[in-house]
């Protein structure tokens, strides 16, 4: 990449960044391209959609999510493993504004945030199989995370819904004792 697109490109995640954050996955693009100082073809290019742009500005911490899924697998206790994973991801989608609406948005190819997410956490949902019901995929509890964080986000209370919601989800997709 030329010097000048690398930088336009920075400083357009920059902006991202900033915007997602104040505005949430709706954050104007032209805005951003206004606020970076180039035009709206340029941002184009380098984001032909919202969903490639909201891609780029959560990589960081998608990927950081993905990282800390392989951690778990040293845990004795697969069930305990799962959920301190899922409780990451909540944590994440329900602190940084944005987040949750774009996993709900998008498809769940491997090379996107959900798929990302799904890849990582397939391997702790087999690991936990035998204690949980029948047909639960990543994608369920994913879906799970994801509405929690949606639905707490303009609550008072959020941090104690978020974990009561999360400790009902986790009491119905695991087995009976």
């Amino acid at each position: 990449m030329r010097t000048d697109a690398r930088r336009n490109y920075e400083r357009l995640l920059a902006v991202a960044e900033e915007q997602v954050a104040e505005h949430g996955a709706d954050a104007s693009m032209e805005q951003i391209a206004r606020l970076a100082g180039v035009g709206s073809g340029t941002a184009r290019r380098h984001f032909p959609t919202r969903q490639v742009m909201l891609e780029a500005v959560f990589r960081e911490r998608v990927d950081a999510l993905a990282t800390q899924a392989e951690v778990p697998a040293a845990v004795e206790d697969p069930v305990r493993a799962l959920i301190g994973w899922l409780e990451a991801v909540l944590f994440a989608t329900s602190t940084f504004r944005g987040l949750a609406e774009a996993l709900a948005r998008e498809n769940a190819t491997p090379l996107c945030a959900t798929g990302r997410l799904a890849q990582a956490g397939r391997p702790l949902v087999s690991r936990a199989g035998a204690s949980l019901q029948p047909g639960v995929t990543i994608g369920d509890l994913l879906d799970l995370v994801t509405g929690i964080a949606l639905a707490t986000e303009h609550r008072a209370d959020r941090e104690e819904a978020v974990q009561r919601l999360l400790r009902l989800a986790i009491d119905g997709v695991c087995r009976p004792a």
